[in-house]
C-alpha cells in the first residue's frame, strides 16, 4: 500500500499532477507505450501510471527515471511567489498618478497594457515629477523596467 503524505498546501500536489500530465502527454505524442517507457526507466508499468497520475508517494528517483527514459530533463525553477511579482494584463491608470498624468491622450478607457504603460513612461519621462513618485508607483516602474528594459540601455 502506498505511503500517505499529508501535504499542507496543494502546491506540491498540483506540481506533481502537472508533471505527471506532461509526461503522459509527451509519451503519447511520441507514440511510446507505457510498457516501453517503464522498461527503459527500470520501473513497473503500474509505477509509471502512478507517476503519470502525479502520486506523491512515488519516489523522486522514479519520477526522474521516467523523465530520463523519455529523453527529457527536469530542473528547478523559481515559483512566482519567490520570483518577481507578475505584472497584471491590464494596468488601472487610477492606481498610478504620474502615469495617469502622462496618459492624458488615452481616451475612453482607464486601462492600458503593461507594454503601453512602459512606453508612456519612456516617451514622457521628462514630464514626470520624480519627487511625486511614491511606493506602489515606484515599485511598478521597477517591475516594468525589469520586464521591458533592453540590456545596456540607459533610462
Amino acid at each position: 500500500m502506498p505511503a500517505k503524505f499529508n501535504l499542507k498546501t496543494e502546491t506540491p500536489r498540483e506540481q506533481l499532477l502537472a508533471l505527471g500530465k506532461q509526461l503522459k502527454q509527451y509519451r503519447k505524442a511520441n507514440k511510446l507505450s507505457a510498457d516501453a517507457v517503464a522498461t527503459a526507466a527500470g520501473l513497473s508499468r503500474t509505477t509509471l501510471h502512478r507517476i503519470e497520475a502525479g502520486e506523491p508517494s512515488v519516489a523522486a528517483g522514479a519520477y526522474w527515471a521516467a523523465v530520463a527514459a523519455l529523453g527529457l530533463r527536469c530542473g528547478i525553477a523559481e515559483t512566482p511567489a519567490t520570483g518577481p511579482e507578475a505584472l497584471p494584463d491590464q494596468i488601472d491608470l487610477n492606481h498610478y498618478p504620474q502615469l495617469k498624468l502622462l496618459a492624458w491622450h488615452v481616451q475612453g478607457t482607464q486601462f492600458v497594457s503593461p507594454r503601453q504603460a512602459w512606453d508612456i513612461y519612456m516617451r514622457n519621462w521628462r514630464h514626470i515629477e520624480e519627487t511625486k513618485i511614491h511606493g506602489a508607483e515606484k515599485k511598478f516602474i521597477e517591475q516594468l523596467r525589469a520586464e521591458f528594459e533592453e540590456p545596456g540601455r540607459d533610462v
